[in-house]
């Protein structure tokens, strides 16, 4: 599982989609065309989302290490 995931704050999404067009793994979808909403299992926290972002409102979140 990748160290970092992409989180988005819907209340500043414009809907674009750019996020949605540069994401490797079809992580990121565009919610009733309103916002986009991050799968953070599908995620590989590669950042181009967050680079592409015209609104500038992905983050890239560092996971929470589990010890096992």
């Amino acid at each position: 599982m990748a160290k970092r995931y992409a989180e988005v704050n819907k209340n500043r999404c414009v809907a674009c989609g750019e996020c949605m067009y540069v994401c490797l793994k079809g992580a990121i979808k565009i919610i009733h065309g309103r916002y986009a909403l991050s799968n953070s299992d599908k995620c590989i926290g590669c950042g181009l989302c967050e680079k592409s972002c015209p609104a500038g409102c992905i983050t890239m979140m560092h996971r929470e290490q589990v010890s096992e």
